[in-house]
């Protein structure tokens, strides 16, 4: 039996379409969901701020898989947090639960009867609720002590029936909750790092500090050192450049192949303050790595002296480019 393959007639064009029309509903979704939020919000982040034990996150279905991203927004953020299956909380998960927790209960329609044993063993503990739901008088929203209403919104599935639109304005709502969470506990980027040692976002927030080459490692030269000293420290240090101190060890030049070129002619009896360049660019110790490979790139160098924070004029190390590129920064 052949049968008919509309995916031959599909052109590029209609496709194309066809993903715009859906992230059109999912924006007006989210454009609705903020007009909807209210003092509700932020009775849910206060909630949560309260909290002594874990924020405990559930959902069943596709709204399950939002609530452990929830989950894991909020640990990642410093809040701990766990996602509980509603299902493995009927048969013994709900031991996870402790006095002191506060659960986080996703459900679109609010009726999901997976999520009643659960519920009703936090209620009997007296575990505060945030239900998040788009039906005030379902059992989720009934159940619950702060209700966070999801609007009415038509899901973005031809049919109106797999979960799109609805997923989506859970989890930006579970960002806002976690982020609104984060800046009102004052957690700060070095807490977020400590979190985060690895990955994308471990190498985003590598202080300078981490990658520098500092000690009998730096090319330092005084004011008074022989150009063929200066080149000697350059050439064994590796570093295509060279800083220049005063006899207090501040930093008062910085001397570089491009120097060398442009006083050819003077190396033979020069000295490094007649070669050097005057106020170099530099860092502070906790500058970013990202923040300092930016600085640069726009200064259009490939080496930068990091400085000591009591003493902002000396040099406590050097970076190369090349640094930058061996943990995968560039």
């Amino acid at each position: 039996m052949i049968t008919h393959d509309i995916r031959s007639e599909a052109t590029a064009k209609q496709l194309l379409e066809r993903g715009r029309q859906v992230l059109r509903a999912e924006i007006d979704a989210l454009l609705q969901l903020e007009a909807y939020l209210d003092d509700n919000f932020a009775g849910a982040v206060r909630m949560l701020d309260a909290t002594q034990g874990r924020i405990v996150v559930t959902g069943m279905g596709k709204s399950g898989h939002i609530a452990r991203k929830m989950a894991a927004t909020f640990a990642a953020t410093g809040s701990p947090a766990i996602f509980i299956h509603p299902a493995e909380a009927a048969h013994g998960d709900l031991g996870m639960v402790q006095q002191g927790d506060t659960l986080i209960v996703l459900s679109n329609s609010g009726s999901t009867p997976e999520l009643t044993p659960i519920m009703q063993h936090c209620r009997s503990m007296r575990i505060r609720i945030i239900g998040i739901a788009s039906r005030l008088d379902s059992p989720v929203m009934q159940a619950s002590d702060v209700r966070l209403l999801l609007p009415q919104v038509r899901e973005a599935c031809p049919s109106n029936i797999a979960p799109t639109s609805s997923t989506t304005m859970m989890l930006a709502l579970g960002d806002a909750l976690g982020m609104a969470l984060m800046d009102l506990r004052g957690v700060a980027r070095d807490n977020i790092k400590k979190l985060h040692p690895g990955g994308a976002i471990g190498l985003r927030l590598m202080a300078v500090s981490e990658m520098m080459h500092g000690g009998a490692s730096l090319p330092l030269v005084r004011r008074d050192t022989p150009m063929r000293e200066v080149i000697m420290t350059m050439t064994s240090m590796g570093f295509g450049a060279a800083g220049v101190v005063d006899d207090d060890g501040r930093l008062v030049g910085v001397i570089t192949d491009g120097d060398l070129r442009r006083h050819v002619g003077d190396l033979g009896d020069g000295v490094a303050a007649a070669v050097m360049t005057r106020n170099p660019k530099t860092v502070p110790l906790g500058t970013l790595a990202e923040d300092a490979l930016m600085i640069m790139n726009d200064c259009k160098i490939t080496t930068v002296f990091v400085m000591e924070d009591e003493r902002p004029d000396t040099p406590a190390g050097i970076v190369h480019i090349h640094d930058f590129v061996r943990y995968g920064l560039s």
